[in-house]
């Protein structure tokens, strides 16, 4: 089995605008390998509290032990971060200074075949982040109506090809079920021009990142999770939210946004009298990009953006 590694993307910017308080308490909602965790607990005091959660066992076991030198300060949850305030409070916090997601795959994900993350291998049809759930990516692929598998491809991957695609997977199921990532890659490869794949990346990378996103509820969970992740923030609290494509950014920006003014008074009133009050600052008003030589050391860092908020 490959060794669980991430590369932390944005590592050194996504802890300064933390501005760790060494007394503070802090959650990493997707803790994978512990890379910005670590960071954070090399800040924190003997008083300090760090609570990293994460759906991935492979990845809380990989947590555990690269923290193990602050295991007083350090507790980890198996859970998703939509349960992030349930989690908190049967640990009996109510308040947190400072919350960092990564919304991106980490390299053990795409690295591990077996995982099905990645159409760069062969390997059962996959691609859950909790192995705990039964509907695997498979049971999109063969049990998805044209209808819903186009309009999957269309919105979550955002191809152009997505019609065809999904015609093509719907008559390619037919003979027989399509089970391995190589076959579904095959399926893909087939629906899209030769001279179209010739000009872009891999043909299979936006489909696969619309079935990752479907299962795992990846764009649903970020924005119902946000806004409670927002209360959570004591005055003065930061939340670093990491993404990775644009459906992701969208989503946090306009939360940020939306919380940074949330009047919904129209333009021509003079005064507000919705009552709608500011929850806190937008820190980041153009996201924080990767630099150049993070670029060269990991190109997997190529879309990352981070985006800040403060609460008041």
């Amino acid at each position: 089995m490959t060794e669980f590694r991430h590369y932390s993307v944005l590592l050194q910017e996504t802890v300064e605008q933390l501005l760790v308080r060494p007394d503070g308490i802090y959650v990493d909602g997707t803790v994978g390998g512990g890379g910005h965790a670590l960071e954070v607990c090399k800040r924190l005091s003997k008083k300090g509290r760090f609570f990293g959660i994460d759906q991935d066992g492979e990845a809380i076991g990989a947590a555990a032990a690269r923290l193990s030198d602050y295991t007083d300060q350090v507790t980890l949850i198996r859970s998703n971060y939509s349960r992030m305030k349930e989690e908190l409070k049967s640990c009996k916090v109510e308040a947190v200074d400072g919350i960092v997601l990564d919304l991106g795959v980490s390299s053990y994900q795409l690295d591990e075949a077996r995982r099905g993350f990645t159409y760069r291998e062969d390997a059962p049809l996959d691609m859950r982040m909790d192995q705990r759930q039964e509907k695997t990516a498979k049971d999109i692929v063969n049990g998805y109506s044209e209808q819903e598998l186009y309009h999957m491809i269309r919105d979550y991957g955002e191809d152009k090809f997505a019609k065809n695609i999904a015609k093509h997977m719907v008559r390619a199921r037919e003979i027989r079920p399509i089970e391995t990532t190589e076959e579904l890659v095959e399926v893909i490869k087939a629906a899209i021009p030769m001279k179209i794949r010739m000009q872009k990346g891999h043909p299979a990378k936006q489909t696969f990142q619309a079935i990752r996103i479907e299962l795992n509820r990846e764009l649903e969970v970020l924005k119902d999770s946000l806004n409670g992740m927002i209360d959570l923030l004591k005055p003065g609290g930061r939340i670093c939210i990491i993404t990775f494509h644009s459906l992701e950014d969208r989503i946090v920006k306009n939360i940020f946004r939306q919380n940074e003014n949330p009047c919904t008074c129209p333009s021509h009133f003079p005064v507000c009298v919705c009552g709608k009050v500011p929850r806190g600052r937008v820190v980041t008003r153009k996201p924080i990009l990767p630099t150049e030589k993070e670029l060269e050391e990991n190109s997997r860092s190529k879309s990352a953006k981070l985006r800040v908020f403060e609460r008041e």
